[in-house]
């Protein structure tokens, strides 16, 4: 049986999942129930100075009959009174003391504003303490959120002024909108955070309403750039870890993974790329709390199967096999092959190859249905045909290794060779 706890900084929790800084953890009563449902920690929405959020706040893509794809909001920190909060974080951890409780925190921009909320903070109990550099819309304004994060001479600085204040272990929450990651990354590490997290929202508009006009969500006739979660960012999110975790400097502290985690899959593709624990939110809010239970079964099962006894011993195992593109192996060569036995002749492999590809499938009109089969020569193993193929397994890529006849683009550069040489 695979162990599947996780320990972060010293906190301990029974699985990795955590719910991450968003409404399903703004009040005790959600806290709770997600406890109860087996999440291993949260980290409690963001607190901070007072505001008031608008209504509405919510928008979404929806993608090919499927609902919530990615997922926008224009929400701001807990609108909800400090000392309520801080009640409210104090029972929780007395409930569930083996639970994960971190606690996102966006103060104003001065030192004894952090050093007061930090303190009030600590008094509660709580395990860690998350930065908020990230929030896209709203508390930039104000010189919080994303404005802090996009700038790491700011980053460096608050983060200074934390850690004169912190007892307890400090995460810092990276934002996505910025070239990359990895130098607010490296100023919040050298100002001695303890960890990272990323990635947060990315800014964006979701849509426009065809009848009204105005962009998804209205707020009375107006709108505003919110911030892109859900599957849809996943891709951008795994890059962005995997720099993190690839440079020298960032990849010294652990990683708490976000961005699009909706199944243990993508939780253990967070993993393979350096993530000690992943943060949940789309998920939980389009499914509910119960989801937990098919992630902690699907990460044991796959422990199980792969012969880990515990989490630390696959993660990060898949940050070597990312490289420059200079460096593949320009003589690695794939061929295409269609298994007749389960092709339905949609022709969609026909179709894609042809018109958006290379022209390398053959179609044989016949009767009652057209076949269709891989011209090898011509075939570049590009692999769109298998990537539109409604039939698993029925389109194959297999390795047609014809000698070294190249040399990768590194290797041609290093050795000064004219074009017409290689």
């Amino acid at each position: 049986m695979a162990d599947i706890s996780a320990n972060f900084l010293g906190i301990r929790s029974p699985n990795p999942f955590w719910l991450a800084s968003a409404p399903p953890t703004d009040k005790q009563v959600n806290v709770l129930r997600a406890f109860e449902a087996g999440w291993g920690g949260v980290v409690w929405k963001t607190l901070g100075s007072q505001v008031k959020n608008v209504s509405s706040r919510y928008s979404a893509v929806d993608y090919n009959g499927r609902r919530v794809m990615g997922f926008n909001n224009i929400e701001l920190i807990s609108d909800r009174p400090l000392e309520i909060n801080l009640k409210e974080i104090k029972e929780c951890v007395r409930l569930f003391p083996d639970r994960a409780m971190i606690v996102s925190l966006m103060a104003d921009n001065d030192r004894n504003s952090w050093h007061e909320l930090i303190k009030k903070v600590e008094d509660t109990g709580a395990h860690g303490l998350e930065l908020n550099f990230g929030c896209p819309h709203g508390m930039t304004e104000r010189g919080m959120g994303a404005a802090v994060g996009q700038d790491p001479d700011i980053a460096r600085k608050v983060v200074e002024w934390v850690m004169e204040a912190a007892t307890i272990p400090v995460i810092t929450k990276l934002t996505p909108n910025v070239h990359s990651v990895v130098p607010t990354g490296r100023a919040a590490v050298e100002a001695g955070t303890h960890a990272l997290s990323l990635i947060n929202t990315i800014q964006s508009v979701t849509g426009v309403d065809l009848d009204t006009f105005v962009p998804n969500p209205n707020v009375g006739g107006k709108s505003t750039f919110g911030g892109y979660c859900g599957p849809a960012v996943k891709p951008i999110a795994l890059k962005m870890l995997t720099t993190i975790g690839q440079d020298r400097v960032t990849s010294a502290v652990p990683i708490s993974g976000i961005g699009g985690i909706e199944t243990w899959k993508d939780a253990v593709e967070f993993m393979l790329l350096g993530a000690t624990t992943l943060q949940v939110c789309t998920a939980a809010m389009k499914y509910g709390f119960r989801i937990i239970e098919d992630m902690c079964d699907g990460l044991n099962n796959w422990m199980n199967e792969k012969g880990f006894q515990t989490i630390d011993e696959f993660i990060g195992r898949s940050l070597p096999t990312l490289t420059n593109w200079e460096e593949l192996d320009m003589n690695f060569h794939i061929v295409a092959h269609i298994n007749q036995d389960k092709c339905i002749h949609c022709g969609l492999c026909y179709i894609g190859c042809e018109d958006g590809s290379h022209q390398a499938i053959n179609l044989s009109y016949g009767n009652p249905y057209n076949t269709y089969s891989i011209k090898e020569d011509e075939c570049v193993g590009c692999n769109l045909c298998q990537l539109v193929c409604p039939v698993d397994n029925c389109i194959t890529m297999t390795e047609q290794r014809k000698g070294d006849e190249y040399l990768n683009w590194k290797e041609f550069q290093r050795r000064g060779l004219p074009l017409n040489d290689h």
